[in-house]
């Protein structure tokens, strides 16, 4: 091929993290996503805030997932406790604003602007959902939290095959932002941002896309292969999402834990392999997300019937991932991803890839059990996670007169 697979990711790796701690969206028309087809109201306006869980993990659908995201994570910069809740009180407020939508107040002449109108005198809800996690630097010795952080939080475990990057890494809370439009996410940044001052400083973000279903199915990622064709859903989903630990801390109850993995693909490389080889490396096929033994996408693998991985290969990503034993079923985890376009690094080389998040019960018996298999994998020749978090997505709020962290910080 000319040049070897691992010479291209070293030539590469120093423009995974890139030079701007601004992520960029691949251009979709005004209102319209990037097929051109505006979806109008076949996607929902609005999700409820309130609830017992936060929306923006098992997001009601179809589509079941935004087109658009931002995953920014802050540090957090208020002085001591009192002005730790203070923060929270302004992100539930905003938050629950900026997902109902509405007319911003006039502040008069005089003063500056309440809305920046990136979407006008009036602010569409726009499908927006806001997800607040906190990671474990949150409860080290600044705010008196050591005692109540959940049993499982932990800094992000580096695997073998990573290649981390500081500033692309960790953070004391995580904003996850979908919305149906890039514009909303924009303007709810910008929103916060001005809002927040004191209280949190950005570390890293990155922005999102979710590309329609080519041609049905499961969307697509950069390497080309339908992602996330055997999520869980329904009670199945509920029950390997949401934390009912009896040792976890009382606050914690009704949150999940969310990985977040920021993942460079060398689509340059991928694409100069045999299409034979990479319907192996995943154990689909790549034009309608088959199983390698199967016709159609949602066909279940049959492992049993191939022990020796001659259909299906004993190390492709699928049978890895999920190797569809009863001994494994509760190692499932809830996966909601998008794709990312950063432009070019600075050897040239395309910087886009995988924004990879999950949500689970616990970070070890699922999370990290399947990236341990996962191990070495023919893939990693392609894939380069170089930064995110160990998170804990917050209970939700629960009404007008709840706000995000009250249990824990009240």
């Amino acid at each position: 091929m000319g040049v070897s697979r691992r010479a291209f990711i070293q030539g590469g790796a120093a423009g995974a993290a890139g030079t701007a701690l601004t992520g960029g969206l691949l251009a979709a028309g005004a209102r319209a996503d990037a097929s051109g087809t505006d979806h109008g109201s076949a996607v929902p306006e609005s999700y409820p805030f309130h609830g017992t869980h936060q929306s923006g993990v098992l997001t009601p659908g179809p589509p079941h997932q935004q087109r658009f995201s931002v995953f920014a994570a802050f540090d957090a910069t208020a002085e001591k406790r009192p002005e730790l809740v203070d923060l929270m009180h302004t992100l539930t407020q905003r938050a629950r604003f900026l997902t109902s939508g509405g007319t911003p107040p006039d502040l008069g002449v005089s003063q500056p602007p309440s809305d920046s109108d990136v979407l006008g005198p009036d602010v569409p809800a726009d499908g927006l959902t806001f997800t607040l996690a906190v990671g474990s630097s949150l409860f080290d010795d600044r705010y008196g939290l050591s005692h109540a952080k959940p049993l499982h939080l932990t800094p992000m475990r580096t695997f073998p095959n990573d290649a981390p990057e500081a500033r692309w890494s960790h953070g004391d809370l995580l904003l996850q932002l979908c919305a149906n439009h890039p514009d909303t996410l924009h303007h709810a940044i910008r929103d916060l941002a001005k809002h927040t001052r004191g209280g949190m400083q950005l570390r890293w973000k990155m922005e999102g896309y979710g590309s329609p279903p080519r041609p049905s199915g499961t969307p697509r990622n950069l390497l080309g292969f339908k992602d996330g064709t055997a999520n869980p859903a329904g009670g199945t989903a509920r029950e390997l999402v949401w934390v009912d630990d009896p040792a976890e801390p009382a606050w914690a109850r009704g949150g999940t834990y969310q990985v977040v993995r920021l993942i460079r693909m060398l689509v340059e490389f991928w694409d100069r392999v045999s299409i034979n080889e990479q319907e192996m490396m995943f154990g689909r096929r790549r034009d309608s997300g088959a199983p390698l033994d199967g016709n159609a996408e949602t066909d279940v693998p049959d492992y049993a019937k191939d022990p020796h991985g001659q259909v299906i290969p004993l190390d492709a990503h699928i049978r890895l991932a999920n190797p569809r034993t009863h001994a494994t079923s509760d190692q499932r985890l809830l996966r909601r991803s998008y794709n990312y376009d950063l432009g070019m690094d600075e050897n040239g080389n395309l910087r886009c890839g995988h924004i990879f998040a999950c949500y689970q019960q616990d970070l070890h018996r699922q999370f990290e059990t399947v990236q341990e298999r996962l191990i070495d994998e023919p893939l990693v020749d392609y894939v380069q996670p170089f930064g995110g978090g160990y998170f804990f997505a917050l209970p939700g709020v629960a009404d007008s007169r709840d706000w995000f962290g009250r249990q824990l910080l009240a």
